[in-house]
């Protein structure tokens, strides 16, 4: 998947779990995990009770997105 394809809100997958898009830098995505909580309201933000991650440009290329609309990385 290319980075100019994600948004802000885009929820993907990836080996480690279930993510959601929270900013994009020029050659970065970042982005919560949102599969592991305990409380939703964690995900109210910016700022996030979570602590947000980094992708970079070489993290994308195993991205793709869904008939849904969600990414999911590929296995």
């Amino acid at each position: 998947m290319l980075h100019s394809e994600f948004k802000v809100g885009d929820e993907f997958r990836t080996a480690t779990g279930l993510w959601r898009c929270t900013d994009i830098g020029i050659r970065t995505i970042i982005a919560i995990k949102i599969s592991d909580y305990d409380d939703p309201s964690w995900f109210n933000g910016p700022p996030y009770a979570v602590a947000e991650h980094v992708f970079d440009e070489n993290d994308l290329t195993g991205f793709e997105r869904l008939a849904d609309g969600t990414i999911a990385a590929d296995s």
